[in-house]
């Protein structure tokens, strides 16, 4: 998977197209990321012991990865590819060319 933990991604469809935010979890078995702010659902939750205000609960959802692209330092999005430097596989933004630390 291209996109990790800390990236700086846009959402190209869904509700919450254009928006950005960075990565909070990635989880590359399932193909899906978890963007901070990005696709937050409300779950009601009941009075329990733990909570017993009970109420609504928001938590942010995974997208699927397909949805997401790496965000270019202008804010376009751009593809990932990866290159050899130096002796090292690095990740390289498409439209710039410039390496993604990370």
């Amino acid at each position: 998977m291209r996109i990790k933990k800390g990236d700086q991604v846009i959402v190209l469809s869904g509700k919450d197209k254009g928006k950005t935010g960075t990565v909070t979890a990635a989880m590359p078995k399932d193909g899906k990321v978890i963007v901070g702010g990005i696709n937050v659902a409300t779950r009601h939750r009941k009075p329990s012991q733990a909570e017993p205000q009970g109420g609504l609960q928001r938590i942010e959802a995974p997208l699927h990865v397909s949805k997401v692209a790496h965000v270019t330092a202008d804010g376009k999005a751009t593809r990932v590819r990866y290159e050899t430097r130096d002796g090292k596989k690095v990740r390289v933004a498409v439209k710039t060319g410039e390496a993604i630390n990370g």
